[in-house]
């Protein structure tokens, strides 16, 4: 990414936003967004993309896999990955799919989006201001902050 694909007119990065949903309330508790990452690993294991403690998410869970236009998720952990209850191996994500870790696990909102998220987007220009290289790779941002 070059310094005019953050302050230019056509920003147009592939930008997903995952986010960790609370059974009993409608708001996130906790999302990540990532720009420009191919593969986002998800599980219990510390050098996942999103670590997330529970005894029924695997090690490394699942992936979230970015091929050509269209972002795909493949399921390695051993108690499954769920949509409406329905177990999944592989599924093309759709924008604001919802998915859960296990039967009993954490379920995840998935929202795809072409435009970068405001409060990130800040962030990026704060950093590109600073004349440093801006990150190519994870963009974490914890709800409200």
């Amino acid at each position: 990414m070059n310094h005019q694909s953050f302050s230019g007119a056509n920003l147009a990065p592939n930008v997903i936003t995952v986010s960790l949903r609370s059974p009993s309330y409608s708001v996130p508790i906790q999302q990540w967004h990532f720009t420009d990452q191919p593969i986002i690993k998800i599980g219990r294991c510390a050098d996942n993309h999103i670590v997330l403690r529970s005894s029924v998410v695997s090690r490394y869970h699942l992936e979230l896999r970015c091929v050509g236009n269209r972002w795909k998720l493949i399921n390695f952990g051993n108690n499954g990955t769920y949509k409406n209850g329905q177990p999944i191996t592989e599924l093309e994500i759709s924008d604001e799919i919802i998915i859960q870790l296990a039967l009993s696990g954490p379920q995840l909102q998935i929202n795809l989006s072409t435009n970068v998220p405001e409060p990130l987007l800040k962030l990026l220009r704060h950093q590109d201001s600073d004349h440093r290289n801006l990150p190519g790779r994870l963009r974490t941002m914890f709800s409200g902050s």
